[in-house]
């Protein structure tokens, strides 16, 4: 008995699931090609993606600071092309390194870099460094980010 219940409800309800998600194609009155009134429009301010890049070549040294502006590519940054290209090939490219996340003891040089602004509408305040294999891989992830390390003096 059980069984026929399910083969009859299980087609039944399929049918009225997919008759509520049909609608009216003309809802609110107007034809599809002119608009309802109800549009958003996103204001066209700031950019979405902003950001403020500082780069050491090592805690003591003096820092070299560019802005860079990602849709559309923009700012002071050396590489703002291919810094954004870099970044939007990464998924979480501001994702600091868990802190239980074993790492190997590669030293990848004192660079420091901080990281300022809005990407992808979220804000971002980080610091990469080449501390380890860990810090370096994210380095080397984004690594048009920082440009042309200056060098120590």
């Amino acid at each position: 008995m059980r069984y026929r219940t399910l083969l009859v409800a299980a087609p039944g309800m399929a049918l009225l699931l997919s008759l509520a998600a049909c609608g009216e194609e003309k809802a609110n009155g107007n034809p599809a090609d002119q608009p309802s009134g109800t549009t958003s429009v996103q204001p066209s301010g700031a950019p979405a993606d902003s950001l403020t890049v500082q780069v050491k070549a090592s805690k003591e040294a003096p820092a070299k600071t560019w802005k860079l502006t990602c849709q559309p590519t923009g700012g002071d940054h050396p590489k703002a092309a291919d810094a954004c290209a870099a970044l939007s090939k990464v998924k979480q490219p501001f994702k600091p390194v868990p802190k239980d996340q074993m790492c190997t003891k590669i030293y990848g040089g004192p660079e420091i870099a901080t990281v300022k602004g809005t990407w992808q509408g979220k804000p971002i305040d980080t610091e990469f460094t080449r501390a380890d294999g860990c810090q370096l891989h994210r380095w080397s992830e984004v690594g048009p980010l920082f440009g042309n390390v200056p060098k120590v003096r």
